[in-house]
């Protein structure tokens, strides 16, 4: 995509961070009134640690929860909320979201990212959700674990791996083409899943990330890591991390507390359109084309 078509949301960013702390507070009702345990991760961890709020330049927030938190999460949000405002979006088979993540969005807001700007799904600013699953100890069995990993990325994806060589992005294209269409893609998907996720989290001594890229799939962490969370604060409330948080953020991101140079200090997501007070719907079919 000519990088003319993404736009500067700069100007708008505290707007954006001001809608997503108000979904994350949203999704922390839920998970209290549910018992379901979720901690932020990435960078809205390191804002939480350094910053006391969001990393000034971050246009999202993300947050990991166990694997069994995660499924009760996908089943019992579409039960108990109004999705006219937040919805609980992921693939399914009728939809393809080009995303392994199951994110909450806001419905009254609008944030079209480049990788998804042709498809017509959930645009709205969005809190992602990403599950940790038990990780083996043995080094075979979490060889296959990642290799289940690498085939679920590629058939929900429907992306072959570009930046791990060649041969890994010819045998990703002939498995796509084995499989044509999005239902055959979306069931092998599916398949992997649970073949990565088959490893308990509350049983193993390790977890993992593995709805991710693939450098992020190969951490490894001991779960007392994220048995729990504690409470810091973040802007004018309290957002939990996980107990463990200063080795997790320091394994992944190293001296985490020193600012990245300037020009790293930049929104991550290319943005075709951001409209904080404006739903994506009002867009279709301009922003993004409509389904047919």
């Amino acid at each position: 995509m000519p990088e003319s078509q993404c736009c500067d949301i700069t100007g708008v960013l505290p707007e954006v961070q001001q809608r997503c702390l108000e979904i994350a507070l949203v999704f922390k009702k839920f998970c209290e009134d549910n018992d379901l345990l979720f901690y932020l991760c990435g960078g809205g961890c390191i804002g939480a640690v350094r910053h006391q709020g969001f990393v000034p330049w971050d246009d999202d927030l993300d947050v990991f929860m166990p694997r069994p938190d995660y499924e009760r999460l996908c089943v019992l949000w579409p039960q108990q909320m109004d999705e006219s405002r937040y919805r609980l979006t992921r693939s399914s088979e009728d939809q393809f979201d080009r995303s392994q993540l199951t994110a909450i969005t806001d419905e009254e807001t609008t944030f079209v990212k480049e990788r998804q700007m042709d498809l017509d799904i959930p645009h709205g600013i969005r809190l992602e959700v990403l599950p940790l699953d038990g990780c083996p100890e043995n080094r075979l069995l979490r060889a296959e674990q990642l290799f289940w990993g690498l085939v679920f990325q590629v058939f929900n994806n429907q992306e072959p791996p570009t930046s791990k060589g060649k041969l890994l992005e010819w045998v990703g294209r002939a498995m796509l083409a084995i499989f044509p269409g999005w239902k055959s893609r979306y069931r092998v998907a599916c398949l992997a899943e649970r073949r990565m996720s088959r490893y308990s989290f509350s049983e193993s001594s390790l977890v993992t990330e593995l709805c991710v890229r693939f450098n992020y799939m190969k951490n490894e962490y001991p779960r007392a890591w994220f048995e729990s969370a504690v409470e810091m604060p973040f802007c004018d409330t309290m957002l939990p991390v996980p107990v463990g948080y200063e080795e997790y953020l320091t394994k992944v991101f190293g001296d985490y507390r020193q600012l990245p140079p300037r020009e790293r200090q930049v929104p991550a997501h290319d943005a075709v359109l951001v409209d904080p007070h404006r739903g994506y719907r009002e867009y279709r079919g301009d922003a993004y084309p409509v389904k047919r």
